[in-house]
This record gives C-alpha cells, sequence and structure tokens, in this order.
C-alpha cells in the first residue's frame, strides 16, 4: 500500500482561524466534526431511509443532474476504452426518483454507480441550508453530491474548496499542483466531469505507461472523512475521490475562484488556453523568455513591477476600476475576433 503523507487535522477551528491563518497558506487540512451538529448529518447515521426521508421533507418537485455508470465502470466514472465518450449516461431525474433507486440498490450484489450531482440545495431542496448551516459560510450557497459508491480521477478545482461529508464516508488522495506533470492529464477542452482529469487510474495504475506517476504518489496526501467531517482543498490541488458506502453525500463550498459564486471570465483557465493559443509557434527559447515576462510581472519574482511607477501610470499593473476592467476585457475581445 502507498505511504501517503497524513494531511494535518483541527478537532476545534473557527471561521476566524480558517480564513486568517489556514486558507491563506494554501495547504490542505481536515476538519473533524464540521458538520456534526447538523440536522442531516443526525439523519444519516441513523439509517439510509432516514437520511432520504429528511431531504425529502424539503423537495420541490424539480429534476435535478444524475448520472449512471455501468457494473462494468468498476464505479469508476472516466472516460470510454476509446476517449470518444464517457462511460457514463447523463440525464435529468426526480430526486425523489433518484433516492428511490439509490434505496433499492443497497441490497443488489451487482449495481450500477449512480449520482446527483452539483445540485443547488436552494433550487432542490429550499429550507435545507437553513436547517444546516456553516458558521464558515454564512451567506454562501453549497452544492450537494449524492450517489453511491463511486470514483472520480484525480482532478482539480479552479476554486477553494470545503467539502463535507454528510453520508457514508468518503477517501481523499491529493496532490500538490506542481505535480501536475507526474498526473498526466487528459483533454483540457474534453474532460468527464468539467476539469481536466489525470489519466491514471490511482487504484490500478500502469507504471509502464505513467512512469512519472510515482513520483505523484510519493508527495500524495490521504484522509478518510466520516459523517460531518470536512477537508480543504486548496484551488490547483489535485484530488481522487472514492464514496465508500452504498448510501453517501457530501456538502460542500466553493469561493475565491473560477468556481465561486459571482466570478466573471476571464478565468485563470481560460489565460492559460489563451496562452497557449498565443504561445504555441514560439520555439523553445522564444518561450523561455516570455518566461521571466511572466516571472517579473505575473509572479513578481524580484522587483515589484508597480514599486517603481508612477501610480497613476500603474494601469493593469495597480488598482484598478470596474470600468477599467471592461475596457480591458472589450479590448480583448476585438482581438480575438480577428
Amino acid at each position: 500500500m502507498t505511504a501517503y503523507k497524513r494531511i494535518p487535522e483541527y478537532q476545534q477551528l473557527d471561521a476566524t482561524q480558517f480564513f486568517e491563518q489556514i486558507a491563506p497558506e494554501q495547504k490542505p487540512v481536515v476538519i473533524r466534526g464540521f458538520a456534526k451538529n447538523w440536522p442531516l448529518v443526525a439523519a444519516a447515521q441513523k439509517t439510509p431511509q432516514d437520511f432520504s426521508a429528511y431531504l425529502m421533507r424539503f423537495y420541490t418537485g424539480k429534476k435535478a443532474r444524475i448520472f449512471v455508470a455501468p457494473p462494468a465502470a468498476n464505479k469508476r466514472f472516466y472516460y470510454n476504452d476509446d476517449m470518444t465518450g464517457v462511460n457514463y449516461l447523463g440525464g435529468e431525474e426526480r430526486v425523489d426518483l433518484f433516492l428511490g433507486r439509490l434505496l433499492e440498490l443497497i441490497d443488489r450484489d451487482v449495481y450500477p454507480a449512480i449520482s446527483m450531482q452539483n445540485s443547488l440545495p436552494k433550487e432542490l431542496l429550499p429550507g435545507l441550508v437553513d436547517e444546516n448551516p456553516s458558521s464558515f459560510f454564512p451567506e454562501m450557497e453549497p452544492r450537494l453530491w449524492i450517489g453511491n459508491e463511486g470514483i472520480v480521477s484525480a482532478h482539480y478545482d479552479g476554486s477553494d474548496n470545503i467539502a463535507c461529508v454528510v453520508a457514508g464516508r468518503r477517501r481523499f488522495v491529493l496532490f500538490p499542483p506542481e505535480q501536475v506533470g507526474n498526473l498526466y492529464p487528459g483533454p483540457l477542452n474534453f474532460t468527464p466531469a468539467g476539469a481536466p482529469t489525470s489519466m491514471v487510474n490511482l487504484n490500478e495504475p500502469d507504471f509502464d505507461r505513467y512512469p512519472r506517476f510515482k513520483t505523484a504518489l510519493a508527495n500524495a496526501y490521504f484522509a478518510e472523512l466520516d459523517p460531518g467531517d470536512a477537508i480543504f482543498i486548496p484551488m490547483l490541488w489535485w484530488h481522487h475521490v472514492e464514496s465508500l458506502e452504498k448510501v453517501n453525500a457530501l456538502m460542500n463550498y466553493w469561493w475565491n475562484g473560477s468556481s465561486a459564486k459571482g466570478s466573471t471570465p476571464p478565468s485563470p483557465i481560460d489565460s492559460l488556453h489563451i496562452a497557449l493559443l498565443a504561445m504555441r509557434d514560439l520555439t523553445p527559447k522564444q518561450r523561455n523568455a516570455w518566461r521571466s515576462m511572466f516571472d517579473h510581472y505575473l509572479f513578481r519574482q524580484g522587483v515589484d513591477p508597480a514599486s517603481y511607477i508612477p501610480e497613476h501610470q500603474q494601469h493593469v499593473l495597480g488598482k484598478v476600476s470596474p470600468e477599467y476592467v471592461r475596457a480591458i476585457k472589450d479590448n480583448f475581445i476585438e482581438k480575438l475576433k480577428k
């Protein structure tokens, strides 16, 4: 078994300590008992039927996004064999019918992996968040994920993320952003679930095809969460996630990035796409020259590029108004149209 690194854990952590001390460090932590007082967690710890019944108290009748992977997929939501598509089906279904199917599959020996993903409780289950609030995010709308045993291969989020297990158990394997080259990311624009995904099956790695993955594993972190526990996953940290029981659920909060509410293009991933297009025909030496420019202006290695320029001439290097940002975006739009 891989000797994973241990993620630091906290039993008592308040919002002020988290946002002032933990989040700025951009390192993952586990927060035990984050949602231990939620009625949703209490219902899930009784029986799957109690969990379902609790959710149905809030149900509006609207449909949710549902995904189904056949038994042959071995619980893994991923590409199909030749990467012309994915190995699961997607569609919309009523939440009550989905939960009924979830309960029905509990006693099956052979069964599909089913999942209700990235749902907004305020649309499907209004009032659920009011009864299960977080002091960390008093005004932020979480996302709800429900399913049976399933595997989502290593991928990253464009925002900081606190993911809280509310039913069942989940296993997380995390990789720092600098391991990206050792994870063999798949296509940027054709992904199983919206974000680039590692091509390596963590549970059955093919080291002949992906030899650098051994280095990624040597730098990986591991945590297993029980109901009420949460994990902080900083943006761009790759995470492989496994649901370990036949009824699992998670609520997560995205903020401070491209997945956050109110975020507007361009996101950093958009900038990456533009940079790939803009520099694809440059020679290696020319790209390396541009690396120096990025290091100076974006990563600010060495002298601050704005420190020696009068404030009224700093423009994009200094403080900018919403109107100025809009003007820059409009300028790019016109350039990209050509």
